[in-house]
């Protein structure tokens, strides 16, 4: 039970209570006079229904809606309790008699509810912030409602109950007179404009606030109907009214309750859901079957029975399509939207977690729906504490769905139940959203770890081997000039060029190695790598390598992933460690390949983890072959990398 005042409370079981002995002592009543069954019973049997229907709409809208909304519940009120007042006085007075104010109350009991229904509460639906024309329609509606009420009760009697002196029976009269003439016409009038602005905020409305609305406006008109059909020449039968009134109970108050209280109608959508039902299918088959009858006897003799027959073996046919279409609206009305176009909706959202919440908030009729991603805390919302549900895709937990209900409203068992089914498709959704950032992440690094490659190999080539080609050529044109006048010198500045190309010669192998050694290509992690501390060797940094010393083979990808990761390893040592000696461990199982690179020196800068770009290049390089890459401090100084590459099982 929602957080509603003990009073509404006290207020919604006192209709009930009042609805309900008015209704006991009608149809007691009536079980003590049995009156013949005319148009008068038949109004006392619409003033009945409509004080059980809305009594219960009545008590819903008031013990259920926690802020707001209270004119609907009071509406729903004097609608129940002016309709069952109604019906009792005049079962009893047709039962025991009475004094003459009973057959007043019978009169106009039900004017003040059933008329705000006709003119006050379309406005209201659903509840939002009143516009201007929608505040000069109540206004309307009740100053019409005042005047009526006042000409009832003023009216002489029998039918009303306010005894007037002459004086102020003289200004009734003068103020009366000119508009009792047009109140019928003016009640139809605001009603059609009534029922017309209920249909406009159906068909063109936000869409979140369109649910129940084309119910409550087949209900409004046809209580509009029911007024213009006393307007009608007598050849409309007299009982036209009473059967519209008693349609509008198949749409008016539960589309008014649906309205009202949207997503708190927990517990009860299944009764609502099945009385409607029952209520229509029997209403459309007994209409079928009188009507169908009643034409074919007018074209058939009336001697066969072939009339009743053939109506009943096709409405027997039509039955279970006319169930099922039945049915179809009916929950769409108590329900709302299915999930199945939701669900193609929130696929549809891929591109942003955003887009996602907005989707499943205006389906739901949810305040604010967000999606967080990975562990991260519910945003703030002006909108209290929400409902939190975990995303998971596999065994992965990748987000929450965090769903807040609109002001004065709780989230009801089918929005969880909604939430609960849409998990799954937007963990899928989120997780993918997630994965296609990571790839556009992953190939930018990619795209920065080549050029900045490159823009090395370019140093190197620029100002280590393009300077000392120069130099050698100008060597060779000294050479030239002196191979005349002092071949001795040409021939000692000959050997230092000879020795100096073969110098520049070695350094272009050592460099075609550093980007990737020829004996990788066999999967020789271990020659390589001995191979890169020899090379480091000449520059004065001493690489310990630790493990066995020949590795089974290893698939060429995982090769060089693994020696990529390393070398940028020692050469992150080399640039930033300040230390001459670092150990490399090599470790190979079965099922994995461990590789570690080991420093005791100045440790990680401050600062995140993965901001470098050589780290950026090697986790690419991880990542491509499915490895882990931890990188972190190596006790009290120094820095470790580890990378683990697991190994497919013969």
């Amino acid at each position: 039970m929602p957080d509603v005042s003990r009073t509404r409370r006290w207020v919604a079981w006192a209709v009930v209570a009042g609805t309900a002995l008015l209704t006991l002592g009608a149809v007691a009543a009536w079980a003590v006079a049995t009156p013949p069954f005319d148009a008068i019973q038949l109004y006392s049997l619409v003033d009945l229904l409509d004080g059980v229907v809305y009594g219960a709409v009545a008590w819903l809208i008031l013990s259920r809606q926690r802020a707001g909304g209270r004119l609907p519940g009071l509406i729903a009120c004097a609608a129940a309790l002016g309709s069952a007042l109604s019906a009792f006085v005049a079962q009893w007075h047709l039962a025991v008699g009475g004094p003459p104010v009973l057959a007043a109350l019978h009169q106009w009991a039900w004017l003040p509810g059933l008329y705000a229904l006709v003119l006050i509460m379309p406005w209201l639906l659903p509840d939002r912030p009143l516009g201007r024309i929608d505040r000069l329609a109540v206004a309307a509606g009740t100053g019409y409602l005042v005047v009526t009420l006042a000409a009832a009760v003023t009216a002489p009697s029998p039918l009303g109950v306010l005894p007037l002196t002459p004086e102020a029976r003289e200004v009734r009269t003068a103020l009366l007179r000119p508009l009792v003439p047009v109140l019928p016409y003016a009640l139809v009038g605001l009603g059609l404009l009534a029922c017309a602005g209920l249909g406009w905020r159906w068909r063109r409305g936000p869409a979140p606030q369109r649910h129940g609305l084309g119910w409550a406006t087949a209900g409004s008109g046809l209580l509009t109907l029911a007024f213009l059909a006393t307007l009608l020449p007598p050849v409309v039968p007299a009982i036209l009214p009473a059967l519209l009134m008693l349609a509008s109970q198949a749409f008016f108050p539960a589309a008014v309750a649906v309205v009202v209280l949207r997503q708190q109608l927990w517990g009860l959508r299944l009764a609502v859901r099945r009385t409607l039902v029952w209520y229509l299918m029997t209403a459309v088959v007994i209409a079928a079957y009188c009507a169908t009858v009643a034409l074919l006897d007018r074209l058939l003799p009336r001697s066969l029975p072939l009339p009743q027959l053939v109506v009943t073996g096709a409405l027997a046919a039509a039955f279970q399509p006319i169930r099922q279409a039945v049915q179809r609206r009916v929950d769409r009305l108590v329900h709302g939207e299915a999930p199945e176009p939701l669900l193609h909706r929130v696929v549809h959202s891929v591109g942003s977690t955003t887009d996602i919440g907005a989707t499943v908030a205006a389906a739901l009729r949810l305040a604010e729906v967000r999606v967080t991603e990975g562990g991260q805390h519910p945003p703030p919302s002006d909108h209290g504490t929400p409902v939190t549900v975990p995303l998971t895709s596999g065994d992965r937990e990748v987000g929450h769905l965090h769903a807040w209900p609109r002001p004065g409203e709780l989230l009801g068992a089918r929005a969880r139940e909604s939430l609960a089914v849409l998990a799954p498709v937007v963990a899928a959704v989120v997780d993918l959203a997630g994965t296609n950032r990571d790839l556009a992440r992953s190939r930018q690094r990619l795209a920065e770890v080549r050029d900045e490659e490159r823009r090395s190999l370019r140093r190197d080539l620029h100002d280590g081997l393009g300077p000392a080609l120069s130099g050698i050529g100008l060597g060779l044109a000294a050479t030239r000039n002196l191979l005349r006048r002092d071949p001795d010198r040409a021939e000692s500045l000959l050997d230092r060029l000879t020795d100096e190309l073969t110098a520049r010669a070695a350094e272009v192998r050592e460099l075609a190695h550093g980007l990737l050694p020829p004996v990788l290509a066999d999967g020789g992690l271990r020659p390589a790598l001995d191979l890169l501390r020899d090379q480091y060797a000449r520059t004065g940094l001493r690489i310990v390598v630790h493990g066995p010393a020949t590795l089974d083979p290893l698939p060429e990808p995982i090769a060089t992933a693994a020696y990529g990761v390393t070398a940028e390893a020692i050469r992150n040592v080399q640039r930033h460690a300040g230390v001459d000696q670092c150990a490399v461990s090599l470790e190979r199982r079965p099922d994995l390949l461990r590789v570690t690179v080991t420093d005791q020196g100045r440790g990680m800068p401050p600062g995140p983890a993965n901001a470098g770009v050589g780290l950026h290049a090697m986790r690419e390089r991880a990542q491509a072959v499915g490895a882990t890459l931890t990188v972190g401090p190596a006790g009290a100084r120094g820095t470790i990398v580890c990378l683990t590459i697991p190994l497919e099982q013969p």
